[in-house]
């Protein structure tokens, strides 16, 4: 009777640790903290990160990262990140300065790191590599590196995720490139209020007037915007294009004074908020094709 008892009681206690044990909160994955310049940096450390990164971006959706202004909050962000995300090639000119100001010990990813770099008028690097997907692939490559050396227990991981997106851009490509390929090659050219397609237009066959330069600090004068209008009446320029985080003023005037058609908006320097039409880097990708295709073919 008493070996009963002693037994009823131990398959009791057992019982018990073993719901204790169900009940017991499973211990979750280090979060690493990562800091993007810009939205779309931002998307793509969290394809590849998932789960293990709590990443922030200091240019929002529709913001732009060649005017930002740092807030004290950026600082913070950056003084608690264990590794930043820039896009190098001379886009965020602020960036450098606030990682000072923030005495900043992250590890520091140049995404754009091994692309072929493309100049503008005045030989100014032009940023805006992203914009071709084979780039892409490059700034994911960099970013997943930058990822294992801050956190290698993740490698798996990372290494997983690289390897789907990378199949996904792949595929992404083949499909800009099969929609560039419907349009006509004589209506393959546009005008944009900023100039950050010239690395799409090299990888796609697109050839494109943009008034407003490299970057969107600098004012388009007079005698530039009679000259565009000129060239564009010459050379039959079908579509002028507005830019997600641009003035549509200079668009509009153009496309009055041309009879080009006015274009969907592209987005170019920056994502859509969740409920826009390019959340994400690949829905941009996406998004762009699908205005240019409307417009064009």
């Amino acid at each position: 009777m008493t070996f009963l008892l002693d037994r009823r009681a131990a398959l009791a206690m057992l019982t018990t640790v073993g719901a204790a044990a169900m009940a017991a909160p499973v211990r979750a994955e280090p979060t690493l903290p990562v800091v993007a310049t810009f939205s779309i940096l931002a998307d793509f450390v969290r394809v590849l990160g998932g789960s293990r990164v709590a990443v922030r971006s200091l240019v929002g959706p529709n913001g732009d990262p060649h005017v930002y202004d740092p807030s004290p909050a950026d600082a913070q962000a950056v003084k608690g990140a264990s590794l930043l995300v820039e896009n190098g090639l001379g886009l965020e000119g602020w960036m450098a300065r606030l990682a000072a100001s923030a005495h900043s010990a992250a590890r520091v990813v140049i995404a754009s790191q091994g692309v072929a770099k493309l100049t503008a008028e005045g030989g100014k690097l032009d940023p805006h590599a992203w914009q071709s997907v084979a780039n892409a692939a490059l700034y994911a490559a960099n970013i997943r590196d930058g990822l294992i050396g801050a956190d290698a227990a993740g490698r798996t991981t990372y290494e997983e995720n690289a390897a789907r997106y990378r199949a996904e851009l792949d595929a992404l490509d083949a499909e800009v490139r099969a929609a560039m390929a419907k349009i006509p090659p004589e209506r393959r050219r546009i005008v944009t209020t900023h100039d950050a397609f010239a690395y799409f237009g090299a990888a796609y066959g697109l050839e494109l007037i943009a008034p407003a330069g490299v970057s969107t600090e600098g004012e388009i004068s007079a005698r530039d915007l009679g000259a565009i209008i000129a060239q564009i009446r010459a050379g039959h320029i079908p579509a002028v294009f507005l830019e997600n985080m641009s003035d549509p003023r200079i668009a509009e005037q153009i496309a009055r004074e041309t009879g080009a058609k006015i274009g969907g908006v592209l987005y170019t320097d920056a994502l859509s908020p969740p409920d826009g039409p390019a959340p994400t880097y690949i829905a941009m990708m996406r998004h762009n094709i699908m205005e240019l295709t409307k417009a064009l073919a």
